[in-house]
């Protein structure tokens, strides 16, 4: 099946069966917001007490806040985004659509990646056993040759995107050939820039009001906060601050569901450092992020680092912890060295001392940032492609099942009276009440056996647990698995255990 139609799928999947919703449906839907349905939300919520308990619970010097949306508007004039945060845009005069420019150059590359990936595939099943991929890539002409073009057009990429030149960027865009996905044309407009910030006013009267802005990123209540979480608590160099918060962005291309949206959530932690360290913590933080990541048990060949070519003008290092979606490799994480950028900016615009006083030292300075982003709707999307699989069984039929990590899932167990009647329901629900305050544990009787079974097979249920009519003499229960479909008999006693040991966070932790 081709990567596109599965993504439709995982897309209709998530509506189906309460994950994702388009926001306002019953209105047609608003562009690029979605809302989190009954499922949706707990995975999203595991997610971030993922995130959290990894971070604060695992971490003695990294500590937690939860900072307003709306900030002073000053702020966004010193970190920068008043002026600088803009993308490159460009029009289709056909189609009357609008694409960013750098990304629509970034997928002419990713083509090009394409492209030699078929001729190593092609290769492999010419060879069959005897095929050495790493040789063949080294000596074919026809390799070597799409490689070129590729190395050329990132070269011309990435220094238009220094400035960014703008007519460089659309000259790129007319070399390649690049087409209008919708018309198929190349008749483009040229390429300018358009800040994303959403801004609003407060305040009672027009003439009062104050020009405020939905904060963009979370980062910046991080760092004007900096000096009064360390003196309150006490902090020494280095520590960290995380955060979980809402950000908005008027995103004028925003698509692949909910990879790109103008309303989303981070989580984000900037690590303060002593200067000239920075860039040994940025190594630290790049390793520990992306083991945080495999812990999941996704597979260490759909991850890869991906540096920035073009930094930003406040950082000495960035790299970026790129995903394998049904769309291509694609960031979910950014680790950043921001330099002393933020805090310095916010020192000068505020004209308030923020240094730092090193009492090793004896001396006052400016801290060092490693920030660490990650968007939590984008972790939610690399689960979920992940996790999809429709499955061939041996009587051939067909099942659709979630292989989510054991303790991400939304329901952890489901308990079923194999009837209506007997007693069996009323010893069910025995069982969830006991078990509902250990894990979220849910109850059903509708439809059969197997119907049930399928359902939270869709969510991702891990464990099933049947009651049946041995179940009132014996004290045991049919236990199943999600993922192998396994059932074996338990005795009622044994439940938690059996189920707590793997759907527990702790489990997920210890890995990191």
């Amino acid at each position: 099946m081709a990567q596109e139609d599965v993504f439709k799928k995982i897309v209709s999947h998530c509506k189906e069966y309460g994950f994702v919703f388009p926001s306002s449906d019953i209105y047609d839907g608003l562009g690029a917001v979605y809302d989190y349905g009954q499922n949706g939300v707990e995975l999203k919520n595991n997610i971030k007490q993922y995130w959290w308990q990894s971070m604060v619970l695992l971490n003695e010097n990294i500590v937690g806040i939860d900072s307003a949306i709306f900030m002073h508007p000053t702020i966004w004039k010193a970190s920068g985004h008043v002026d600088a945060f803009n993308d490159p845009l460009i029009d289709n005069r056909d189609s009357k659509k609008r694409y960013r420019a750098d990304v629509l150059i970034e997928e002419q590359m990713a083509k090009y990646d394409e492209k030699i990936e078929k001729e190593v595939a092609k290769a492999r099943k010419r060879f069959g056993d005897a095929f050495d991929e790493a040789q063949y890539l080294a000596t074919s002409p026809r390799v070597a040759e799409i490689k070129q073009k590729r190395d050329a057009l990132h070269e011309r990429f990435a220094a238009a995107m220094q400035g960014p030149d703008l007519e460089a960027l659309k000259q790129i865009i007319l070399d390649e050939e690049i087409v209008c996905p919708i018309s198929g044309t190349r008749n483009w407009t040229d390429v300018r820039q358009f800040n994303l910030m959403f801004a609003t006013e407060m305040g009672a009267s027009a003439d009062g009001a104050m020009k405020v802005y939905l904060r963009p990123e979370t980062a910046q209540g991080i760092f004007v906060n900096y000096l009064n979480v360390q003196k309150t608590g006490r902090m020494k160099l280095p520590f960290g601050i995380a955060q979980i918060g809402k950000a908005f962005r008027n995103e004028i291309v925003a698509r692949q569901f909910i990879f790109r949206m103008r309303e989303f959530e981070q989580m984000e932690m900037q690590f303060f450092v002593k200067p000239g360290t920075e860039l040994d913590w940025f190594n630290h933080w790049k390793q520990a992020r992306m083991k945080w990541h495999q812990a999941l048990g996704f597979g260490a060949e759909n991850y890869r680092f991906h540096d920035h070519d073009k930094l930003a003008h406040y950082a000495n290092a960035a790299t970026d912890i790129e995903f394998r979606m049904p769309f291509g490799f694609k960031e979910v994480e950014g680790i950043h060295s921001r330099t002393d950028f933020d805090l310095s900016q916010h020192e000068k615009f505020s004209g308030k001392q923020i240094k730092y006083f090193d009492p090793e030292t004896n001396e006052s300075y400016v801290p060092y940032v490693i920030e660490t982003s990650i968007g939590v709707d984008r972790m939610f999307l690399t689960i979920m492609c992940h996790s999809y699989q429709e499955e061939q069984l041996e009587n051939g039929e067909t099942r659709v099942v979630l292989r989510l990590p054991e303790a991400l899932a939304p329901v952890k167990c489901a308990v079923f009276p194999l009837v209506k009647k007997d007693g069996l329901p009323e010893k069910a629900r025995e069982i969830v009440n006991d078990l509902r305050f250990h894990f979220n544990t849910h109850y059903e009787e509708k439809d059969t056996i197997g119907k049930r079974y399928r359902r939270h097979d869709a969510i991702g249920t891990p464990f099933c647990v049947t009651v049946d009519h041995d179940t009132l003499t014996d004290g045991k229960v049919t236990l199943r698995e999600r993922d192998t479909m396994k059932q074996e008999r338990v005795d009622i006693s044994q439940l938690r255990n059996i189920i707590e040991d793997r759907v527990s966070l702790t489990s997920l932790l210890k890995k990191n």
